[in-house]
């Protein structure tokens, strides 16, 4: 199936594996894209050089095309161009809307600029300033989200760009890679699908949790990190919500020294990519510190498997998601449902004219 995402990318399959902090490394993003997905590596919570490493990693275990996601907001964040650009990385894609000059330094390097966005007005900006695609993320994506439903927001960017449109926000099958492509999608982005696989390095507690939940147990909060995250329902994000504003404070702040310590940055280098979260949005700087929970508390439950101390950022769909295939299994069952669909409607549109 090729659609104007295969071509600009060069994978087999209009799929992407989204760059999930903790979660996309090198192993799933290189078994998924050996299966003929585009992976994406999750850059955020790695150092320049652990990023370098993964990425080299990455290119050890498949000769197939991959990408890289990157904070366009962060201090670094020309660093990371940089290595992209030296490494031959494929695609560079961004959780924001990356600067004109980034883009523009990437695609002199070649490298295919594919930004993620949550509302046309951002896609019709980094369009103009030259992206390559766009991923738009409805409101049933896992992390941060907005409020407009992927079957309201993704036809408005069709209309409104002249780039391919990845559609993201509760995809897992075949089905709605039919239905993204009937909008005018090039192809579709999963994340809490491809986290539920066997090449997932999430620890198998955490995996049966997700499996294990209702489309009720999955609730958008901005207990977590002071901005709207959509996650599983737990007891911790229950405690979260009914903590006061100081308690919150004091634990914000000791988990940023946790993840600076983890992560090797600076306070100063924090309080700059502080700022720039702040940048453009009605944040206070209580909720800047309390976006510092975000990455340990993630990696509390990612990495560690510890779902008491950690939360679990979920799309809708793990409340309808029942299994762990491997990436291969999961491509090719997509795959297989789309064209069966593609196959049923072509023939009873034959007969309806018949």
């Amino acid at each position: 199936m090729q659609t104007a995402l295969t071509r600009l990318t060069g994978v087999r399959h209009p799929l992407v594996q989204t760059g999930m902090g903790w979660v996309a490394g090198p192993r799933l993003v290189s078994a998924t894209a050996e299966a003929g997905a585009l992976g994406i590596l999750a850059s955020a919570t790695m150092t320049p050089d652990r990023l370098r490493e993964a990425v080299r990693e990455v290119r050890s275990r498949t000769r197939e095309p991959f990408g890289v996601n990157l904070r366009a907001d962060a201090a670094d964040a020309g660093d990371r161009v940089r290595i992209i650009i030296e490494e031959g990385v494929r695609v560079a894609s961004f959780a924001l809307a990356p600067t004109r000059e980034l883009i523009s330094e990437l695609k002199e390097a070649g490298v295919v600029v594919i930004p993620s966005v949550g509302a046309r007005r951002h896609a019709e900006k980094v369009a103009a300033w030259g992206a390559d695609a766009v991923i738009v993320q409805g409101g049933e994506g896992g992390g941060h989200t907005g409020e407009v439903a992927t079957t309201v927001l993704l036809p408005q960017v069709v209309d409104a760009v002249r780039i391919p449109v990845v559609a993201a926000g509760g995809f897992f099958d075949g089905r709605g890679l039919v239905a993204a492509l009937a909008y005018g999608a090039a192809g579709v982005a999963m994340g809490t699908r491809f986290l539920l696989t066997s090449d997932s390095t999430v620890p198998d507690a955490v995996k049966a949790r997700y499996l294990a939940a209702t489309v009720r147990d999955v609730t958008v909060t901005t207990a977590v990190d002071g901005l709207p995250h959509r996650m599983l329902r737990t007891d911790l994000v229950d405690a979260l919500e009914r903590s006061g504003r100081a308690r919150s404070l004091v634990r914000a702040l000791r988990r940023a020294a946790g993840y600076r310590r983890l992560s090797g940055t600076t306070w100063r280098r924090m309080i700059e990519d502080g700022r720039a979260l702040r940048r453009g949005k009605d944040l206070s700087w209580s909720q800047v510190l309390l976006a510092a929970n975000t990455p340990m508390l993630l990696r509390a439950s990612m990495v560690e498997g510890r779902t008491d101390l950690g939360v679990m950022a979920a799309g809708q769909v793990a409340g309808v998601i029942e299994d762990l295939p491997s990436c291969a299994e999961l491509v090719a069952r997509v795959m297989a449902e789309a064209g069966e669909i593609v196959g049923a409607l072509t023939e009873g549109g034959a007969s309806m004219r018949a």
